[in-house]
């Protein structure tokens, strides 16, 4: 959750924590309560399915229209952008119907975003990219939870949840304990407050 936005852990201490298989013990600054201890995942016997959501707003969105679709484009892409520091994030690709062109749209952190456009801007002509679209006012919104590797259908009530809210998903990336998607930055509280709510994370 660290990692995808929340404020209350720096992610290298965890990190960190985790390697050395230390506990961590979360405390309020404010009321003498035990806190949160945060332990490694085979010390839990029972696993709550979602067990946060998380959002980030340093993300900025980057689409590459009309990138020929051959082998080593990728690589010419992001590999200039790795380069230089650019640490990539959320990536799709869409090929066209013919199977000679595709769209790639990906994120990076708005820090970079600069960076990455001048990169990106410098090998269009070489790759033959038709145009460059992007787009800073987004979101990550994520739903973590590591007993989401045993039980199916968290996605699907994400998805679910933010359609009825009217909320359209531009990107998403999965992982085992996670699901991220990128919304319009306007529907970000929304979005929030639905998601609580779907997953019981709003109960006492």
């Amino acid at each position: 959750m660290a990692s995808q936005g929340a404020k209350v852990l720096q992610t290298r201490s965890v990190e960190l924590a985790m390697k050395t298989g230390v506990r961590v013990q979360v405390l309020s600054s404010f009321e003498d309560s035990p806190g949160t201890l945060v332990v490694d995942e085979g010390e839990i016997v029972e696993q709550q399915i979602v067990s946060g959501i998380a959002y980030s707003r340093d993300e900025g969105k980057i689409t590459l229209l009309g990138v020929a679709d051959r082998p080593g484009v990728a690589a010419s892409i992001f590999g200039p952008l790795a380069d230089s520091s650019v640490n990539v994030d959320m990536i799709v690709q869409s090929t066209s119907a013919d199977g000679k062109s595709t769209d790639i749209t990906f994120t990076v952190g708005k820090t970079d975003f600069e960076r990455a456009m001048e990169i990106l801007k410098r090998i269009q002509s070489e790759l033959g990219i038709k145009g460059i679209k992007t787009d800073q006012n987004v979101v990550k919104v994520s739903v973590i939870g590591v007993g989401m590797r045993s039980h199916a259908g968290v996605a699907q009530a994400m998805f679910r949840t933010l359609a009825e809210k009217g909320i359209n998903i531009q990107v998403i990336s999965t992982s085992e304990i996670k699901i991220s998607v990128l919304i319009a930055e306007e529907y970000t509280e929304l979005a929030l407050r639905a998601l609580h709510t779907a997953y019981g994370l709003d109960t006492d």
